[in-house]
């Protein structure tokens, strides 16, 4: 007796069709433990900066540059080999062990920083008067076997320890340095929002062999102006616009025409002794505002030899790749960019 084959029916075959194809859609677009960094955007930077009773009526822009960050999946990785200007960096590469909100945090401090020295810096250079008024020392690190481990937060202001209010992060260090291991400390801090805080622990012995209550610290620092200077960057992060945060804040205070009507990007961070610092993903910002139609293109030059310790050389590579007109600017001091503008 002959059996007969059982077809499968075509609704069948489809529903099976269908449900293959929704699987290996979300086998791509499944995040997984490691980032994709790609080119992100060109912002002008006049929409962000304003210096009180100062109006910029030069024509041009100038253009901070910002690389997009996300979690990867299959796609992305895929897409990343075919595609020269995209990277991809494990968790803690990217993040150095930290979580999604650490992470924002700290790259929210390091705005706020560049900001800050970008406001010195453009009033230093303009030789308009400033005053650095001492805020506490902002919380870059907390050790594990800190005290306040599991109280403090990344980018936490620490104002005060067991009532003592300091000038400089040196003189709290200094104090606390003269404690005893094991005693009872109380600190008082600021978290980013604003809100007020008191934590008691106690005093632990450091890597050097000295007393400390396990944090890695800077100080924070507002440069108070007249007029009064306000930046809003929305949610970009990280320092490295600082070096055309100062230059917009620089032209608007002294009314110079430094663009001279040329739309000019860059990056690079500002620091307090007026050099330009390295960045990442240098490649990727190049070709982001040669996509805008950036005519100069700043950039830091470490000096270096070598393309992945240098962002200029790193720059000049991605320029030639893209076979761009943009013109690449090194410059190792914000009076180097200075000095190239006023030309």
């Amino acid at each position: 007796m002959n059996k007969k084959n059982k077809k499968i029916s075509p609704k069948l075959k489809w529903g099976i069709s269908i449900g293959l194809i929704i699987v290996a859609l979300l086998v791509l677009v499944y995040p997984t433990n490691y980032y994709v960094e790609m080119p992100g955007t060109t912002e002008p930077l006049g929409k962000m900066v304003k210096v009180e009773g100062k109006k910029d009526e030069h024509k041009g822009d100038f253009f901070l540059t910002t690389v997009q960050i996300a979690r990867a999946n299959l796609a992305t990785m895929i897409y990343s080999h075919f595609n020269s200007f995209t990277s991809i960096y494990s968790e803690q590469e990217m993040t150095g062990g930290l979580n999604d909100a650490q992470f924002n945090r700290v790259n929210q401090f390091y705005m706020e920083t560049a900001q800050n020295t970008a406001v010195y810096q453009a009033f230093k250079l303009a030789n308009k008067p400033y005053e650095l008024k001492y805020e506490g020392v902002y919380v870059l690190d907390i050790a594990k076997n800190s005290t306040f481990k599991n109280k403090l937060e990344l980018s936490d202001t620490i104002t005060a320890v067991n009532g003592e209010e300091f000038k400089s992060s040196a003189d709290m260090i200094a104090y606390v340095s003269k404690q005893k291991v094991g005693d009872s400390v109380t600190i008082e801090y600021t978290r980013i929002d604003g809100s007020k805080h008191k934590s008691t622990g106690k005093y632990i012995k450091i890597s050097n062999g000295k007393t400390g209550i396990g944090i890695g610290l800077v100080d924070h620092t507002e440069v108070v102006t007249d007029p009064k200077v306000t930046v809003n960057a929305g949610s970009i992060g990280g320092p490295s616009a600082g070096m055309m945060f100062t230059l917009e804040i620089y032209s608007q205070l002294t009314g110079k025409n430094l663009r001279g009507g040329r739309e000019i990007a860059g990056t690079g961070t500002i620091e307090h002794d007026g050099s330009i610092g390295q960045i990442g993903g240098v490649d990727k910002k190049v070709a982001t505002a040669s996509k805008e139609g950036a005519k100069v293109f700043l950039v830091p030059d470490s000096g270096t030899k070598k393309e992945s310790s240098n962002n200029y050389l790193g720059a000049k590579a991605a320029a030639k790749k893209l076979k761009t007109k943009m013109k690449i600017v090194p410059v190792k001091t914000i009076q180097d960019a200075l000095t190239y503008l006023e030309k």
